[in-house]
């Protein structure tokens, strides 16, 4: 007789702990949470502020959080839908779009907090690393002013595999160049050969600007024409061609840099737009009429079959 031991008894069950739901679910990385979020016990109730990216089907969201032991406080958000009041109203979750939307939370963030026009980052879009301090591995915002430090957040990116050239990397490298002080190297931007260790910093400007795209759309409009058409519908009804996308891109920097303020849309609750609106119950007599034209349509169906 073979005797199988039983490893899964009752004194394993009894000991058994259930993990926490988003861990279940696999929303959260508590392991890396923990380190993003625990503070040093001397600091004194001085939070980690967190440069929080993520994407949907339809856009990118960047925030800034902080832990509490209530749960995070938000202190400041950006959706790349926001993007379509600087110029931007399609392509809204790609590398650029990224960009754009790291740079607009990041000189909201500024403008909250009073930094903005201390820490205005980089205006010049070439590519490069913005920071001046370098400590070996990681490059630093240098301090401009001995009263006012540069905001400092650090990059959570959530279950998202950080390889190279992710999107990710893109709001982190606007953010960069919007002023937030969040360290970073260029081992993971677009243009980083990891044999030769060199970073071409040109490649990366391309990709900011759009450049991607564009060479895909011609690709595209001389391949395949009809597939252009269906894939850029949303181009090609705003007259947007792949020429245009770095003028275009500019341009929104520009913009957001000159009011990245949110807006507040107006919205009057009214007895109509009530989402929670119930609708009243129909009378019995109601029902009676409206099981009667069901039986009535099923009847003169049956008679034009028997036609």
């Amino acid at each position: 007789m073979v005797f199988v031991k039983v490893l899964k008894n009752k004194a394993y069950f009894s000991r058994y702990q259930v993990k926490y739901r988003r861990r279940r679910e696999g929303k959260t990385d508590y392991r890396a949470r923990k380190r993003l979020c625990a503070q040093d016990k001397n600091k004194y109730q001085s939070p980690k502020y967190r440069f929080i990216v993520r994407f949907t089907n339809t856009k990118v969201i960047c925030q800034i959080a902080s832990a509490l032991i209530d749960g995070d406080r938000i202190l400041c958000h950006a959706e790349s839908t926001e993007l379509a009041r600087y110029g931007l109203e399609c392509g809204l979750k790609n590398y650029s779009a990224a960009y754009c939307t790291g740079l607009l939370c990041a000189r909201r963030m500024l403008q909250k907090v009073g930094l903005d026009s201390t820490y205005e980052g980089n205006s010049e879009i070439d590519g490069e690393v913005v920071s001046t301090e370098y400590d070996g591995k990681t490059f630093y915002v240098s301090e401009v002013d001995d009263d006012k430090y540069p905001f400092r957040a650090l990059l959570d990116v959530g279950t998202k595999a950080t390889t190279t050239g992710s999107r990710i990397f893109g709001a982190l490298k606007g953010a960069a160049d919007g002023g937030l002080d969040i360290p970073h190297s260029e081992k993971r931007f677009p243009g980083y050969e990891r044999e030769t260790k060199e970073y071409d910093a040109e490649m990366h400007k391309e990709r900011i600007l759009g450049g991607h795209v564009g060479e895909y759309m011609e690709y595209l409009e001389e391949e395949d024409n009809a597939k252009y058409l269906t894939q850029f519908k949303s181009y090609v009804e705003r007259d947007i061609t792949s020429d245009g996308l770095e003028e275009l891109y500019e341009g929104v920097h520009e913009a957001i840099r000159a009011d990245p303020a949110a807006k507040k849309t107006a919205y009057t609750v009214t007895a109509e737009n009530k989402s929670h609106k119930r609708k009243a119950k129909d009378s019995y007599e109601e029902r009676k009429a409206r099981i009667q034209a069901k039986k009535d349509a099923k009847a003169a169906e049956d008679d034009e079959d028997d036609e």
